[in-house]
């Protein structure tokens, strides 16, 4: 994985896949769509744009509540998000510690500037401020002394049309500011002008689906209970990027939309919070290094009744990994009040709870499992990095990359012993035999065969085929297995049924 822009200093928050890094994204992402759209009959796929019509954000309440609550610190100007700042109790005492005296000092100056009193340095150190009601610190310098809360609205916008529409921004505020307008009335100035030309990039793959409902319900005839599920890309301007790509401004989602009757909710919310915990653990993830958390009624996002997150054990502590959530009716009615179009369903055979008559229509609620593409890259990266001490001498020790076979960039390693002898023609036939039948092989001959191996471990490559000189003699060729380096003896025609055999039983 490469920094994004890198020749020119690189860009926050943004990295690229490189050839490892991409194979492993697209298996994990094909494996995804595999369980959830290939193993069953009752979901199926969209790709949808990641422009959408700005009437869809509004009426989904992103445009008013997709935002995160953003405040300045008065001492050291750093920029965060409230709920994430440490807590402190309100009342307590707090020490300051900057980086050195001299900030220190300027620290001091700044609080006398501001008017705080009781207040002295101790080396690098400001001692005597007190956590104001709001009960949190400044994550930077640990300060008290914050700008008041205000949003911030997480979707990048741009421009839609042949004009950029800046040069009328620029004649209308001038023109307002000639007519006496100051500071929020300019503000609405500019957003007027720039209203028929704004559009969004899609915070989330989610809204697609919804306004989709009756297109693809129609296109297939499906009856409830179904789901439609999407990849893709999305963007937020998250106002703090942190651990490398687990929150970044650019990134891929997994989302499917289950509709299911009014009252149903709950049943099939448990019914996918366990099938997915399943499937996090089937590619590989350790149980120990998984587990629920359920949200409390003040985590829960306008649209949500009920949340539960599969949380993984990274690093630095237990994190998100994917939000299972009932959606309720919220996005179906809302798209229906703001399109007029009825966004219902009606099922001939159940019966209406309020007439009592066969026949009911309704708006389907909704359960979302939502999981983070880039995430799972982080932790299935996480939870297969391990290091083998070797003996006293170090000898033996490696590193390898324990990926599920079906996560690994490179499936087989194909190494003639030498390069000499015929041994490279016959490894090559084996990796182009292999390459016909789908499986992604890598054929590689450079340095010894101990070298070559150990390339492999740390790329996950789950096995090696080596041809050496008894394979010229009786047809036979090495299988190696990565994780624990145990060798046998196959026949080299039956190298390719034997690797695929492995990775659909794995």
């Amino acid at each position: 994985m490469f920094q994004s822009s890198e020749i020119y200093g690189g860009l926050r928050s943004a990295y690229d896949y490189g050839p490892m890094g991409a194979e492993l994204k697209r298996n994990l992402m094909n494996e995804w769509w595999r369980a959830m759209v290939h193993c069953r009959e009752d979901v199926v796929g969209l790709d949808a744009s990641i422009l959408m019509h700005p009437k869809v954000w509004e009426a989904s309440g992103h445009l008013a509540n997709f935002s995160d609550p953003l405040v300045d610190c008065k001492l050291c100007g750093e920029r965060f998000r409230a709920d994430k700042a440490p807590r402190a109790e309100p009342g307590s005492p707090v020490t300051v510690t900057l980086a050195d005296k001299g900030r220190a000092k300027a620290a001091l100056e700044r609080l006398a500037h501001l008017g705080i009193e009781g207040v002295r340095r101790d080396g690098k150190s400001i001692v005597g401020l007190v956590v104001g009601e709001r009960g949190y610190v400044c994550p930077n310098c640990g300060s008290p002394l914050l700008s008041e809360e205000r949003k911030f609205n997480l979707m990048f916008r741009t421009h839609l049309g042949p004009v950029d529409p800046i040069g009328d921004v620029v004649e209308a505020v001038a023109a307002a500011v000639d007519e006496g307008k100051r500071g929020a009335e300019l503000r609405e100035v500019a957003e007027r002008v720039l209203a028929d030309s704004s559009i969004y990039l899609r915070p989330e793959t989610a809204q697609a689906m919804f306004v989709n409902f009756l297109n693809v319900q129609g296109a297939l005839s499906l009856k409830i209970p179904f789901g439609i599920a999407q990849m893709g890309k999305s963007f937020r301007n998250e106002v703090t990027v942190e651990h490398f790509i687990f929150r970044s401004c650019e990134f891929e989602q997994m989302e499917m939309e289950y509709f299911v009757p009014p009252g149903e909710g709950p049943k099939w919310l448990e019914y996918w919070k366990e099938r997915r915990m399943e499937w996090w653990k089937g590619i590989g993830l350790r149980p120990e290094n998984l587990r629920f958390r359920e949200h409390g009624p003040d985590e829960l996002a306008h649209y949500s009744d009920g949340c539960f997150d599969v949380e993984y054990r990274f690093p630095w502590g237990w994190d998100e990994l994917e939000g299972i959530a009932s959606r309720t009716d919220y996005d179906l009615s809302a798209h229906a009040r703001a399109s007029g179009k009825k966004l219902s369903y009606f099922d001939p055979e159940a019966t209406d709870p309020e007439t009592g008559k066969k026949g009911w229509r309704y708006v389907p609620h909704v359960v979302e499992p939502a999981a983070g593409a880039t995430r799972g890259v982080l932790a299935v990266l996480c939870d297969a990095y391990d290091e083998e001490p070797g003996d006293a001498s170090g000898k033996g020790a490696r590193t390898v990359l324990r990926l599920h076979p079906r996560l690994a960039p490179v499936k087989v390693g194909v190494l003639p012993l030498v390069k000499k002898d015929g041994m490279p023609e016959v490894a090559r036939k084996i990796a182009d035999d292999l390459f016909a039948a789908g499986v992604g092989a890598k054929y590689d001959e450079q340095h010894s065969i101990g070298r070559r191996y150990a390339r492999h471990d740390e790329i996950g490559t789950p096995y090696c085929i080596t041809v050496d000189g008894q394979t010229l003699e009786d047809g036979t060729v090495t299988l190696r297995h990565r994780d624990d380096r145990r060798q046998e003896r196959i026949a080299m025609d039956h190298a390719l049924d034997a690797v695929t055999t492995a990775l659909r039983r794995a």
